[in-house]
C-alpha cells in the first residue's frame, strides 16, 4: 500500500515485543485488523516486530508499519535495521521516536528524509506538545502525541489530560496544517477514540489495549468504529 494511501480516520496497532502478536499470531491479529477495516471502511495499520514484517504483510491486506529503523544506508551496519530491507518485507511506513524507542532530534529528522525517499510513511511520536511542535516542522506524514506515563496505562490520554491533546494540535497546525494528528497512550474503548477525534486528532496509536484484549477482533472493531462515525 502506498503512502498517500494511508488516510485518516487511522487506527494503527503497535504489536510491541508481545507474545500475543508474534510470529502465527502477530498474523492472526492483523487478519483481525483486515476483516474490521473491510468491515467499517476505516483504515487499520498494524505495527509487528521486524522479524514478522513480511510475514504479516505476504498474509494479510493490512497496512504494515516498521516498529524502528535507522537512517543508514545500503552497507556495513550490523545490528541496525534498513530502511530498504523493511521496505522489501512489505512495509508502507514506519514508527519513528516511540517512548520505548526514543532518538535525538538529529537522528529523527534523518529518518524522516530516509523513509521520504522510499515512499514510506512515517508516524513520529511526540510525548509533548513542544516535542511535537518542533516535529512539525521536518514535514513526516504523521504525528502521535503519547505523554509516556499513560502508555500501558489503561487511562485514556483523551480523558485523563486533554489539555496535552489540544495544545498539541494546536502548536502542530500553527506550523503544518497537512500532517495528520494521532492520539496514543492508554487508549482501549471507542469512547477513548471518539473523545481524542473530537479534541482534533484524527486517529489514534494504541497496543495493549487491543493486543492484550481477550476478544482482539471486538476491540479493534470497537475502536474502528468509533472512528467511522466521527469521520462521517
Amino acid at each position: 500500500m502506498n503512502r498517500s494511501r494511508i488516510s485518516p480516520p487511522l487506527v494503527l496497532v503497535n504489536f510491541k515485543c508481545y507474545l500475543e502478536a508474534t510470529g502465527n499470531k502477530a498474523v492472526q491479529l492483523a487478519k483481525y485488523a483486515e476483516q474490521a477495516s473491510a468491515k467499517l471502511g476505516v483504515i487499520v495499520a498494524v505495527a509487528p516486530q521486524t522479524a514478522d514484517l513480511r510475514l504479516v504483510s505476504q498474509q494479510t491486506k493490512a497496512p504494515v508499519f516498521a516498529q524502528h529503523v535507522d537512517p543508514i544506508k545500503p552497507g556495513s551496519h550490523t545490528g541496525h535495521v534498513l530502511a530498504e530491507s523493511v521496505l522489501d518485507a512489505g512495509a508502507s511506513g514506519i514508527l519513528i521516536n516511540h517512548s520505548e524507542r526514543r532518538l535525538e532530534a538529529g537522528i529523527i529528522e534523518d529518518t524522516i528524509t530516509r523513509a521520504r525517499d522510499l515512499n514510506l510513511a512515517t508516524v513520529v511520536c511526540a510525548s509533548t506538545a513542544g516535542i511535537a511542535a518542533a516535529v512539525a516542522s521536518l514535514g513526516p506524514d504523521m504525528i502521535a502525541v503519547e505523554p509516556p506515563e499513560l502508555i500501558g496505562s489503561g487511562v485514556a490520554v483523551s480523558k485523563a489530560k486533554p489539555e496535552i491533546v489540544t495544545d498539541t494540535v494546536s502548536r502542530i497546525r500553527k506550523i503544518n496544517s497537512e500532517v495528520v494528528i494521532l492520539c496514543g497512550a492508554g487508549i482501549t474503548s471507542g469512547e477513548d477514540v471518539r473523545e481524542a477525534l473530537r479534541l482534533g486528532t484524527q486517529g489514534v496509536l494504541v497496543a495493549s489495549g487491543i493486543v492484550k484484549a481477550k476478544n482482539q477482533l471486538a476491540a479493534i472493531e470497537d475502536l474502528a468504529g468509533a472512528c467511522r462515525r466521527v469521520g462521517k
